[in-house]
């Protein structure tokens, strides 16, 4: 197990900016997520020609491979995490200010199709149903009824989403009254689906390579990520923040995914800025220690995942931060995580 290092995941520091950062900090309601505006603009002079480039009947033969290559690799590998958490980001807060109030539906509505991110089901399904529900069991999403070091229950649990998600997440809006929750949900769903048939006859490949692709990775990718960040429950008290979730500080994800890693604090106070995450962190590492919190160092999501699936609980103490000495070993820490993946029982059908 390691010590606690000092934090070096992104923080807010104002500095003075140049006049074309003065000009898009006039659009949006907050200048902590000027970063954000970056993002979009790179994902928007990349992501979207290249795909209407994919369509075009000039374009074939070996050129349209490379290009599918590269739209792949930027669209998978390059901005799938960073424009994922900043939709997360931006769905807890409000992104463009009240004058420039439609550049809201830009990201869930023109550029999260290309990503796989039907317009606003991410929305809906994250902030009115997981997060007041807190991954408990009426969270149509929740972890807790499988043994969550097993791929097999990890297989079922994304299968579950992938083909009943939608359905669950209907029924809990239904059972809550939210009509308008429905609509909207039902309605981004059923366009991008409307979209993707329609443009299969223009070019199967390339809605293949622009969309359909992209839709299942990223169905995928929210599933291992929801799935590690609530894969330590403590049965006696599952609801509780510090002992359903995970927390990674000091990681290269952080970086890249806006502090993604600090998820137990993102359930204390879910619209906390995410410039706003170490700081608090470290203000309150008493409530962690308390709770015997699972924290890791240096590491991500991904490679949480990877070592759980293969039960390498070694290399996860190996990776977790023992503050101020909560475990008197490895072997104790050990099992503290093989007793909070346990399946813990849900009431009725999830």
């Amino acid at each position: 197990m390691q010590i606690l290092q000092p934090i070096t995941d992104p923080t807010f520091t104002d500095t003075p900016g140049n006049t074309f950062e003065k000009l898009l900090l006039k659009l949006i309601n907050d200048k902590r997520d000027l970063p954000f505006l970056y993002v979009t603009i790179k994902i928007s002079v990349t992501i979207i020609p290249l795909a209407i480039l994919l369509f075009l009947p000039v374009v074939s033969g070996p050129l349209w491979w490379v290009i599918a290559a590269v739209y792949l690799f930027l669209n998978n590998i390059t901005f799938k995490g960073p424009f994922g958490l900043m939709l997360h980001c931006t769905s807890h807060r409000k992104f463009f200010n009240k004058r420039f109030r439609l550049l809201n539906h830009y990201l869930p509505w023109v550029i999260g199709p290309f990503f796989g991110q039907t317009p606003e089901t991410y929305y809906s399904h994250h902030i009115w149903m997981h997060h007041p529900e807190n991954n408990l069991q009426d969270d149509r999403s929740t972890t807790m009824p499988y043994q969550r070091n097993s791929f097999v229950d990890f297989l079922r649990y994304f299968f579950d989403f992938l083909f009943l998600g939608m359905f669950r997440l209907v029924s809990y809006f239904h059972k809550k009254n939210r009509n308008l929750l429905i609509v909207k949900c039902l309605m981004g769903e059923f366009l991008f689906l409307f979209l993707c048939i329609g443009l299969s006859f223009i070019s199967l490949p390339a809605t293949m390579v622009v969309f359909v692709i992209p839709f299942f990775l990223s169905r995928f990718v929210m599933m291992v990520g929801n799935w590690t960040q609530h894969a330590f429950i403590a049965a006696e008290d599952p609801s509780n923040p510090y002992m359903n979730s995970v927390t990674c500080v000091n990681t290269k994800y952080n970086k890249k995914c806006w502090n993604d890693g600090y998820h137990a604090s993102h359930h204390v106070r879910q619209g906390m800025h995410f410039t706003q995450h170490p700081e608090f962190f470290m203000n309150t590492l008493n409530r962690y220690m308390e709770n015997k919190a699972i924290v890791f160092q240096g590491i991500g999501f991904l490679s949480i995942f990877w070592y759980l699936m293969r039960h390498d609980y070694a290399a996860l103490a190996k990776n977790a931060v023992n503050i101020n000495n909560t475990f008197k070993s490895s072997d104790e820490f050990i099992e503290l995580l093989k007793s909070r993946v346990q399946p813990i029982p849900v009431s009725g059908s999830i």
